[in-house]
């Protein structure tokens, strides 16, 4: 080759590299840096990911030709403190051609926090309602305001370890069971010893045990009278335990339903429990063996969420795309407000009540023999009004409620090859469930079929410890939905069920369809819940498959109230039209409840080939996840 040859060519090269640096703009963001930077270089970053998100708006306001072919909002490594939700609006769309990136560089060590970290630990000295033997071992610290506001909280992260909030078990196989359910003067009545610390604690909860949900309780009052011990509850929850119907508290032989007290100072008594005094301000902590107090890492989540996506049918968010970021430390003080009576799956009653007599509805269908309206759970981030939304490589740990939910009106989102792992609540939540003005059976038909979520991808993500507190939770929990792609995920260590798909009790006509759930490896459930399943399904959803999963291991817990009443594979009221084949499972024990027309049971059991076992689940490149 001749020299002018060669120069041509380095020429070229040379005129096209600038062209790529010209036409693709990076913002850099670090938590040292500085919002007064225009972030367009690693030496000058942006500190705030708000400030970054405002600079890519004004570039594409402005159509700067360096973002013909996207933005790179690139974050160092670091954690990044929330004062308040992240909105991400639809002014901050990219487009199929020109996307939005927001990706952790540098590793994996990109954590977006809604949590404040303590420090200055001292001895607490005397506490009243403690013997002297704890009390000399319980540390203090005072727990700062934050944005000029006292905080409260329900969680608690010591040195990355979930701390128990002070309890009277110190596990759940000592849970003691109630003696009555007297629903006209509404009072639980339990043992007098389970409940006699506590009898004057201004803030107690009692976390109770109802078939597939548990309710948590706030405590007004205590009547002792001889070995039982008459409690009542606060309004609302207190109105709705007692009036609600389904999931109700077990009375009979052998199966009342269990329980145990939480939130009582009286109750701090073990390493490793932690009780705030909100009136003080004031967290007190009982140390594991060998942690020191003056090195630990304790954290403590002040947000309910981190990161909300939020468009419109008419101005959707489009084309934004999350990489290697962790979303960490989230709380949810309804129940600690409000209480929390769940109907299923963690959606939360507004209001509920028996129907006498039953009211008749489309042929087929049980008659229906209640009414309950529903509210549903925050999760860290969430995602409405939006399309094209993409979640890889990310991290949801260590949050009070849901991990990541996608609302109405999302379209063909994915989340791939993410973690899920310490979330109080469900996993993944997708699509409507109901609007709270809307009686929860109804089917849901909008006129606005933008409404649907539909084409979402779930695949090939590890979701773990999923449900640690609402133990009615299941892993990932989808509602009505549309063209939904469920495969290849692993979800273990599981309270209730692993994966749930679709709502309303009902084979009436609705917006479901086309849903897949296929090749996902589902073990290690039912720890504390029954009528259970390892994939679960309600109502009508024409030409949709649950096929070639693999499920075993159930765990079956010791205080249910049904010790028979457990399913690896469960369509329940209404499902119509699914087909249900070559699924691994340990044993054939399935469940059809109440099914409407066209459900199709093939091949299902131990007798399936072994490749579907070997197949189900993370494929080989994402099985790092369960190492991470």
């Amino acid at each position: 080759m001749n020299k002018m040859k060669k120069r041509r060519i380095i020429t070229l090269l040379v005129v096209f590299m600038t062209a790529v640096k010209l036409f693709c703009a990076d913002i850099w963001v670090s938590p040292y840096g500085d919002d007064r930077n225009n972030g367009l270089s690693r030496e000058h970053p942006m500190q705030t990911l708000h400030a970054a998100l405002r600079q890519a708006r004004e570039m594409r306001r402005m159509n700067d030709p360096s973002v013909k072919t996207g933005i790179n909002i690139r974050l160092e490594k670091g954690i990044y403190c929330q004062s308040e939700p992240l909105l991400i609006r639809p002014e901050d769309s990219g487009t199929p051609s020109s996307p939005t990136l927001i990706k952790g560089v540098d590793g994996d060590h990109v954590v977006i926090s809604g949590g404040v970290k303590l420090s200055d630990w001292k001895r607490a000295g005397s506490i009243e309602g403690l013997s002297t033997d704890v009390q000399n071992k319980i540390w203090m610290v005072d727990v700062p305001l934050v944005n000029g506001n006292v905080i409260e909280f329900r969680q608690l992260w010591i040195n990355g370890r979930k701390a128990v909030r002070a309890r009277n078990i110190a596990d759940f196989s000592q849970m003691d069971r109630i003696i009555s359910d007297d629903i006209q003067n509404e009072m639980l009545w339990v043992p007098t010893n389970s409940v006699a610390r506590i009898a004057n604690s201004p803030h107690a909860e009692l976390v109770l045990h109802q078939m597939w949900e548990i309710a948590v309780l706030r405590i007004q009052s205590i009547v002792i009278n001889g070995d039982s011990a008459g409690i009542k509850f606060h309004l609302p929850e207190s109105r709705i335990q007692f009036e609600h119907p389904w999931p109700r508290p077990m009375i009979g032989k052998g199966v009342n339903s269990p329980f145990y007290i939480t939130n009582a100072i009286e109750l701090l008594d073990r390493p490793g429990e932690w009780y705030f005094d909100k009136t003080a301000s004031r967290l007190y902590y009982y140390p594991l063996s060998g942690e020191k107090m003056d090195s630990v890492s304790a954290v403590m989540p002040f947000m309910e969420t981190l990161v909300e996506v939020k468009g419109t049918a008419d101005r959707p968010v489009a084309h934004i795309r999350f990489e290697n970021i962790h979303f960490n430390y989230t709380t949810w003080m309804r129940p600690s407000k409000k209480g929390h009576v769940p109907l299923q799956a963690g959606m939360y009653l507004l209001d509920a009540y028996r129907l006498i007599p039953k009211q008749q509805r489309d042929e087929g269908d049980h008659p229906l023999d209640n009414q309950a309206w529903i509210g549903r759970p925050p999760a860290a981030v969430e995602v409405e009004g939006a399309q094209h939304i993409v979640f890889e490589n990310c991290t949801f740990e260590h949050l009070g409620s849901c991990g990541l939910d996608f609302k109405k009106t999302t379209h063909d989102t994915k989340v791939v090859g993410c973690l899920f792992r310490d979330i109080a609540g469900n996993g993944l939540q997708i699509g409507m469930f109901s609007e709270p003005s809307v009686e929860t059976h109804l089917p849901y038909r909008p006129q606005d079929e933008r409404e649907i979520c539909t084409g979402q991808v779930i695949e090939n993500n590890y979701l773990t410890d999923i449900g640690n507190e609402d133990w009615g939770c299941v892993g990932i929990c989808a509602g009505y939905v549309r063209d939904i792609l469920i495969c290849h995920n692993e979800l273990c260590d599981l309270p209730y069920t692993g994966i749930s798909v679709g709502w309303g009790w009902t084979r009436s006509n609705n917006c479901m369809r086309n849903n897949r759930i296929i090749a996902n490896n589902v073990h290690h459930f039912a720890k504390h819940m029954h009528d259970v399943a390892g994939i679960y399904t309600l109502s009508s959803q024409p030409h949709s498959v649950i096929a070639e999963n693999y499920i075993h291991d159930i765990v079956l817990s010791p205080y249910a109230h049904d010790p028979d009443h457990w399913f690896y594979l469960y369509t329940d009221e209404g499902s119509s039209y699914i087909e249900v084949k070559n699924n691994w499972c340990d044993a054939e024990k399935f469940l059809q409840n109440a099914n409407g027309p066209g459900v199709v049971w093939e091949n299902n059991g131990p007798m399936v080939p072994d490749s579907v076992k070997i197949n189900a689940g993370l494929k080989p490149e994402y099985r790092y996840l369960r190492c991470r």
